[in-house]
């Protein structure tokens, strides 16, 4: 680009022809005042505070809308410039609070720290405030005209940087404000980027009251799904490679953090969807059904930028083939170190093969994914029981993660506990997807509200059970399965009984007839994990059943013989976030340290212990990889009528009369919902491309 050269307070300035006379200045480490003028907008010249004089002109001009010129003389400062800027400012304060006691602390307002830059006052002008109640309706997006000073940077942002034109300029009650065009922002075409509060001089414009955390980074509280994802996917840039209908690059994003983004797609709890800021517009993005879409799409692509460190001649042992585990070994052999599983049943995958029906996650899913992490060179070793972690140090490996899940089932201590035709979860669920036999009555009752326990209800239909019902402690709103779940649940027939108390099980001739209940008034765990209830007197009743199945928990299935000492619940006592145990160059990961919790949060434990155990041998414990091309992040959304309106779309289910053990349920998204479902993400991302305000960058230099 062509450069010209010009003199700005005796300086002598270089710039680009076309440039701005005061990002010319600014550039030079030449502070020019200025408000309504920002990096990503198209000057306007409004506040009148950056007027300068140029040698040869009549009168001020506003520098951030007069270019550069090759030979130019300006000046900054002077006793007129000074004038022009009081008076300016002045008129902006006329319509603003003389002092913003109810600003949050953590909301910096340029128009207050700039005047006091200038040692401007509003004595001299009669106040005009603009007294017009914050409108707090707005989902995100609190505007609050007591503050706006009319600048028009919000206006401009939306208009010319996303091309939405969601407000404007308005006469209400005989003065100009700034409001949405059409009553409500989401009935003006809003896309909740956020672009109108990042620009906002004045905090006119801001969150949500709860939106902001200060405690988190601005790149956590404003892309929640991000932070939320245990393993710190970056969801909005995979949603937006598939708006884009690049799904195999969508793909490639998910692994950058996750080596299972199929398993995910089919199983995954989505904690990002609780927390995504389309929710409170109307529906959350249903981002694992996008997920699961683009590891449907996947074409291999990734493979190109995915590293391969040379061999370090380092052996690691992993006892337990489930997320931890195997994520952790395939970061760890593609770090270069020979690893091999010990996997105690016949096949690899833990609990993703043997508790979680096949209906839900099959097994030809779980496996493509497996035989990648072999791709890498470890070694699975199915069939072998370890006794003692420690003793693989002894046989020649130089770490050892335990990674051995939690199989074993809880059965609570109630009466008639060992009545025939008791089952608990982990045994059930693992012969049902192994293909044991299994027999179930006609009546099945489980208890647990969890996912496992629904799991646990559809496996039993599927095996001809006539009634199923589902009991738990938890109300409706507390139950920690997935709605989903419960709602396929419901689809089946299954009877959901919640805020019931089970305090034991009626037998006949030494078998099952039901389970005693009790209708909850509340309940809390104590400090000892012990759960205090409340029942309604004269509650009680009896379910009838001829089979009860426990799904109340589980927890691993290890004892002082493993070699590792033990904590409450009989995990495995390892610091959680470098997984080292007391036992040196022994680690441990996923459920067997803290219990059972998610397949996402098994492979961040997974990752976490490849990056500690590389450490540990020496390494520098980097897994991170670059495996799509490098994000680029749009500005201009583009005006959509209807936008918040709408509706999050819903993958096909196949018809309850048609579930087998063996027939997926959700049969996932075609092309066109998976686009039409992307499109509805408000890229909160883009917002933090937004350029800071100069004013901050030179103001706190002075």
């Amino acid at each position: 680009m062509d450069k010209v050269f010009l003199t700005i307070d005796g300086h002598r300035v270089e710039a680009e022809k076309g440039q701005p006379v005061m990002q010319a200045a600014l550039a030079a480490g030449i502070y020019i005042p200025h408000l309504c003028a920002h990096d990503d907008l198209v000057p306007a010249g409004s506040c009148r505070l950056c007027v300068v004089e140029i040698e040869g002109l009549p009168a001020p001009v506003t520098s951030c809308s007069t270019m550069a010129e090759d030979g130019m003389v300006v000046t900054t400062v002077t006793s007129r410039l000074k004038q022009m800027r009081r008076l300016a400012a002045e008129l902006l304060l006329a319509p603003h609070p003389s002092e913003c006691t109810s600003c949050p602390k953590y909301l910096k307002c340029e128009l207050q720290s700039l005047i006091q830059y200038l040692e401007v006052t509003d004595q001299r002008i009669r106040k005009r405030p603009n007294m017009i109640s914050a409108n707090l309706d707005n989902p995100l997006i609190i505007h609050d005209m007591y503050r706006c000073i009319t600048c028009g940077r919000c206006v401009r942002a939306c208009n010319e940087l996303r091309g939405i034109g969601a407000i404007n300029y308005k006469e209400i009650d005989g003065r100009v404000r700034i409001a949405p065009v059409n009553g409500t922002l989401a009935d003006s075409g809003c896309k909740f980027c956020g672009a109108c509060i990042e620009v906002c001089p004045t905090g006119s414009i801001i969150d949500q009251l709860g939106v902001i955390k200060p405690e988190l980074k601005k790149s956590d509280y404003l892309v929640p799904c991000r932070y939320t994802c245990p393993a710190g996917i970056d969801i909005p840039r995979y949603l937006r490679l598939v708006k884009e209908g690049k799904p195999a690059e969508s793909n490639a994003v998910i692994r950058e953090k996750v080596p299972f983004p199929s398993v995910l797609g089919h199983i995954c709890n989505h904690l990002c969807e609780d927390a995504c800021r389309r929710g409170p517009v109307n529906e959350a993005i249903a981002i694992k059904e996008v997920k699961r879409y683009a590891a449907m799409n996947d074409d291999g692509q990734w493979r190109e930028r995915s590293f391969q460190k040379p061999a370090t001649g380092k052996k690691v042992a992993v006892i337990g083939s489930g997320p931890a585990g195997l994520t952790a070994a395939f970061y760890l052999a593609k770090l270069g170190h020979q690893v091999t599983i010990f996997e105690e049943l016949p096949y690899s995958g833990g609990m993703m093969r043997v508790g979680i029906p096949k209906y839900r996650l099959p097994w030809a899913e779980l496996d493509k994914e497996i035989d990648i992490i072999r791709e890498t060179g470890v070694e699975i070793k199915t069939g072998v029981r370890i006794e003692s972690a420690p003793e693989l140090l002894k046989q020649g490996f130089n770490a050892v993660l335990a990674a051995t899940g939690a199989h074993q089932g809880i059965k609570l201590p109630i009466p008639g506990n060992d009545l025939e035709g008791i089952l608990i979860n982990t045994t059930f669920l693992r012969k049902v997807s192994l293909g044991e036999p299994v027999a179930v009555g006609e009546r099945v009752v489980v208890l647990g509200g969890g996912n496992v326990a629904f799991d646990c209800a559809g496996a039993a239909r599927r095996l001809g059970a006539k009634t199923v019902s589902v009991v738990c402690l938890e109300s409706r709103e507390e139950m920690k399965a997935s709605d989903e779940e419960v709602q396929e649940a419901l689809e089946e027939g299954t009877a959901v009984h919640p805020s019931i108390s089970f305090t034991g099980i009626v037998g006949e001739n030494g078998r099952v007839a039901g389970v005693s209940c009790s209708k909850v008034c509340s309940f809390f765990f104590d400090e000892q994990g012990r759960a205090q209830i409340v029942c309604e007197i004269g509650s009680e009743h009896i379910i009838p059943a001829d089979t009860i199945i426990f799904a109340v928990g589980q927890r691993p299935a290890v004892n002082d013989q493993f070699g590792l000492p033990l904590v409450r619940g009989n995990r495995i006592e390892a610091d959680r976030q470098t997984t080292r145990t007391p036992v040196e160059g022994v680690f441990a990961a996923g459920d067997v340290v803290y219990g059972t919790l998610s397949v996402i949060e098994a492979i961040e434990s997974g990752r976490r212990a490849a990056k500690s155990i590389d450490t540990f041998l020496g390494g520098e414990g980097k897994i991170d990889e670059q495996l799509a091309p490098a994000p680029v992040y749009p500005t201009w959304f583009g005006r959509e009528e209807g936008f918040a309106a709408k509706s999050r779309i819903h993958a096909t289910n196949i018809d309850a009369d048609q579930r087998s053990l063996e027939t997926l349920v959700c049969q996932g998204y075609t092309t066109d919902e998976a686009w039409g479902e992307s499109e509805r993400c408000l890229q909160c991302d883009v917002r933090l491309n937004i350029s800071r305000s100069k004013f901050w960058n030179e103001y706190e230099k002075k």
